[in-house]
């Protein structure tokens, strides 16, 4: 695997810390990768809800050769060490595709863990901050790992739950270790917990929408088809990639990122747990589920083999497995503000919804909604959501 080349690190920097100092190491080969990856063992030791990532992922998701995002972003990780043992780890990232979409000259931070003490976390966010202040940036938002169409934000509500599929968890004390070095908030990102079993049937004005969509006879309501996946998924991000484009934040999928999404999601995909509304032909809303793979993999401690894999399977096929997580649903921009829009976005999601309790799982996260984005949201909570995580997006500005 080759790691982004940059110009020789200088010497390790000093800040005392505790009984020893902490000292600054850049990540430049596979062994300082693996133990980068491996940092949040140490962090979440006895937090019985963290899931441990699977290693051979982490790995191939910091991979410039494996990971389109390195396409169109300079990327640098660091590791924090006292007495030569990994205390914490930052990223630093400069994504010319969102430079490009904001023109905020905003670098942005990821991978943040580390211990609890105010000088970890002062020597790993200085070090990524002088290196984009090297580079022009004018600020530091995050976290994102490694952009924001990957895992964002950092809990600051719903410790008391295990993570799903493809989301963050953090110790409590993170946040108030971040705003100690002068980060405050941007946006906050809502993950909603739905009770697939039991959820509430959908207002009278909102069951009128829905039927009144279905009867229209240029409306099609389909599954994705397996025999046609790159199509239908490639259909299925460039609605997304319209729907969210006024959105805070967003970063439109490239076109190698929407193959990329294709591979790795194919194994997980059902062909019943994505709802597509075509209207004259043409993809106008869906909404994809993916079963929540971290209930399968908490017990697996990152690793695969020896009997990993087998584990992984059983459960998935055997339905060992109780909830499913949403992370992809939208609806064309020319549609949304209206009824038409509305009667989309319930349609797609009570499609999923029915198929998935038919398929005999118990509950569902809709994740993640930006705070703000109140149709999306009244949408969720009249399908019977209920927010139970937060995540937070923090900035500082850099002088």
């Amino acid at each position: 695997m080759a790691l982004p080349e940059s110009r020789p690190a200088p010497a390790g920097e000093q800040r005392a810390s505790g009984t020893s100092a902490i000292e600054i190491v850049q990540v430049r080969n596979k062994a300082d990768l693996n133990r980068f990856i491996r940092v949040p063992w140490r962090i979440y030791r006895d937090d019985p809800r963290w899931v441990p990532p699977l290693v051979f992922e982490r790995r191939q998701h910091l991979d410039p050769a494996a990971n389109p995002f390195f396409d169109h972003a300079e990327v640098r990780f660091w590791l924090a060490l006292r007495g030569g043992e990994p205390v914490g780890r930052i990223s630093a990232q400069i994504d010319q595709a969102a430079l490009s979409q904001h023109q905020d000259a905003c670098g942005h931070f990821g991978f943040l863990e580390a211990e609890d003490d105010d000088e970890t976390f002062a020597v790993l966010l200085r070090t990524a901050e002088d290196w984009l202040k090297e580079r022009g940036m004018r600020g530091m938002r995050g976290p994102f790992s490694l952009s924001i169409n990957d895992e964002s934000g950092l809990l600051i509500e719903g410790y008391d739950r295990p993570p799903a599929l493809m989301m963050g968890h953090a110790p409590p004390y993170y946040a108030g270790r971040l705003e100690d070095q002068g980060y405050a908030k941007i946006r906050d990102l809502i993950a909603y917990d739905f009770d697939v079993v039991t959820a509430r049937s959908v207002p009278r004005a909102v069951r009128r929408l829905v039927d009144n969509l279905a009867k229209r006879p240029n409306v099609t309501v389909r599954r994705l088809r397996k025999s046609k996946f790159g199509r239908d998924l490639k259909a299925v991000l460039e609605v997304f990639n319209d729907a969210w484009s006024n959105n805070w934040g967003f970063i439109p999928f490239s076109e190698v990122e929407i193959a990329k999404i294709a591979k790795d999601m194919k194994p997980l995909i059902r062909e019943d747990f994505v709802c597509i509304v075509e209207i004259d032909g043409d993809p106008a809303a869906f909404a994809l589920a993916l079963p929540d793979l971290n209930e399968a993999m908490a017990d697996l401690d990152g690793a695969l083999l020896p009997f990993g894999w087998a584990k992984l399977l059983y459960r998935l096929k055997a339905g060992k497995i109780a909830r499913v997580r949403m992370p992809l649903m939208g609806v064309r921009k020319k549609y949304q503000g209206g009824a038409m829009g509305a009667g989309l976005a319930y349609t797609v999601i009570e499609k999923v919804h029915e198929n998935v309790r038919r398929a005999g799982y118990k509950g569902a996260e809709l994740s993640w909604v930006l705070e703000d984005n109140l149709p999306a949201r009244k949408v969720i909570e009249a399908a019977g959501g209920v927010p139970y995580k937060t995540y937070r997006i923090y900035e500082k500005a850099l002088a």
